[in-house]
């Protein structure tokens, strides 16, 4: 791999992942809710599932995936179940928060773990990085190069932009946390994340391979 092509690589690998979607959004409530150091390890479990996807891409399943409409399937309605999951306890928090006076955001604490999970379990379950790497990766690697090292690049650049771009959206989510400091800021903030989970979920299910 020349420069000239690592350099669109990265490129287009970081349009990619700044782009809005489950983690990024995630990403952002879990700094609200939580702040840096669970975002960052939210951004770790991410950033290891997105390599599992990488590597996947590379051995073949990817593409046993995509050639499999059934096990496509599984892993969009594995997706989707789970964001829904996340948008329904979202609503349900909301209604908890409107039946008291005050609630902090942070007020149900959570151990580290869980969020290393949920970021892992956003990437694995999400069908568009497969989709992604499947598509990406054969465009990049030159034949001419040994593989095994240009695919441990792309894998760390995109592993590396992927966590340093959710750990700023938590950040900047963690900015916000003023702004929830009123009990009905904080019953619209969940309703609305809640909401968003739930419509994401649904869109993976049109997902195409």
């Amino acid at each position: 791999m020349n420069i000239d092509t690592l350099i669109i690589y990265m490129l287009v690998s970081f349009f990619y992942i700044i782009s809005p979607g489950p983690a990024v959004f995630l990403a952002i409530y879990n700094g609200i809710d939580s702040g840096s150091r669970a975002v960052m390890v939210f951004a770790v479990g991410n950033s290891l599932g997105l390599m599992l996807l990488s590597i996947a891409s590379v051995s073949g399943l990817s593409a046993l995936l995509l050639a499999s409409p059934a096990l496509f399937f599984l892993v969009k309605v594995c997706g989707a179940a789970y964001l829904i999951y996340l948008g329904a306890r979202q609503l349900s928090s909301a209604k908890q928060a409107a039946s008291h006076s005050a609630i902090p955001i942070d007020d149900v604490k959570r151990g580290l773990l869980s969020y290393f999970k949920e970021g892992f379990l956003i990437a694995v379950t999400n069908p568009k990085p497969i989709v992604f790497f499947a598509a990406l990766f054969p465009q990049f690697l030159n034949a001419d190069y040994a593989i095994a090292p240009q695919f441990i690049i792309m894998t760390l650049i995109f592993m590396f932009f992927s966590f340093v771009s959710l750990s700023v959206y938590g950040y900047l989510g963690k900015q916000a946390r003023s702004f929830l400091a009123k009990p009905n800021n904080v019953q619209w903030f969940q309703r609305m994340s809640g909401i968003l989970f739930i419509v994401m979920g649904v869109s993976i299910l049109f997902v195409k391979s």
